[in-house]
């Protein structure tokens, strides 16, 4: 019996990776300025437009995947005879997983025999997009699907996923963060350094005076807690802020040089929330 890994779109990894990896993608939808896109790696509207747009004044927002959509997705892979690995968005910033394990329900009623593990990545962007690659890898290595579900639940919550960004207004807005933590956001030149706890929420953690010093902070946090770099792939993820990317990657670079570090744009789910100028990396570590 094959095994199909699915994830949604808010991994932010490459469509390429995706589509050489044979990962499905369910892709979730967004408004913006009274027109609504599906997430598909800037077709429909490109990133950069998209940023641009909230820079504007445009305000986007997000909406769940719903259960039916996953019933059809489960239904069709389970009848092809595969066994399906879904890896979800964090239940904690979304009801998307919750539509995913009703979905489950429903497709086992109908196949009882079906084989259908639906994981909460307690994870964001390429946070989530960290534990789907390593899916991939360990399918490739020929692991069954028992030791990947296994390995998943056991290093979900030694990813860590630190971030700054220009404005709290965002997180605020829809609802991730207080409006007590969003105060911060507005003292002086603070930068707000924010990280996903192991509920799979939000917290900020500090603050930092100006945006330099905010990566810098991003990079010692990664020095801190990255376990075996040199094993690793680490991930950096941008809104719009290539720049500031590569600043982070060439201070990586200078100290514990990682595998590989993959770096790309962040997708407008988390982008929705997040506005331009959010810098993200991504590892493991031996605990968030």
């Amino acid at each position: 019996m094959g095994i199909k890994i699915i994830t949604d779109s808010n991994c932010d990894l490459s469509e390429n990776f995706l589509v050489e990896n044979h990962i499905q993608i369910i892709p979730f939808t967004f408004q913006l300025n009274g027109n609504t896109y599906t997430d598909d790696f800037g077709k429909a509207l490109s990133y950069k437009d998209f940023y641009d747009a909230i820079r504007k004044g445009g305000m986007p927002t997000t909406a769940q995947i719903t259960a039916y959509t996953f019933e059809n997705v489960f239904r069709e892979i389970v009848l092809k005879g595969e066994s399906v690995i879904y890896i979800g968005f964090s239940s904690a910033l979304s009801g998307t997983f919750d539509s995913s394990v009703l979905a489950r329900k429903t497709v086992l009623e109908e196949f009882p025999t079906a084989d259908i593990s639906v994981i909460d990545s307690r994870s964001a962007s390429v946070g989530q997009g960290l534990l789907v690659s390593s899916a991939s890898m360990l399918l490739k290595q020929g692991k069954s699907k028992q030791e990947i579900v296994d390995w998943i639940e056991e290093n979900k919550l030694k990813v860590n996923q630190w971030f700054t960004i220009d404005s709290l207004e965002h997180l605020k807005r829809g609802g991730r963060i207080s409006a007590t933590n969003a105060a911060l956001g507005y003292l002086l030149s603070v930068k707000p350094i924010l990280n996903i706890i192991n509920d799979g929420s939000l917290n900020v953690v500090t603050k930092a005076r100006g945006r330099r010093k905010s990566i810098m902070t991003l990079f010692d946090e990664y020095k801190t807690r990255i376990i075996n770099p040199e094993n690793q792939v680490v991930y950096i993820s941008h809104g719009d802020c290539l720049e500031d990317a590569e600043y982070l990657e060439s201070l990586i670079l200078s100290e514990l040089k990682p595998k590989e570090i993959v770096i790309n744009m962040l997708g407008p789910v988390i982008g929705s929330h997040t506005g331009p100028g959010v810098l993200l990396v991504v590892f493991i570590g031996n605990e968030r």
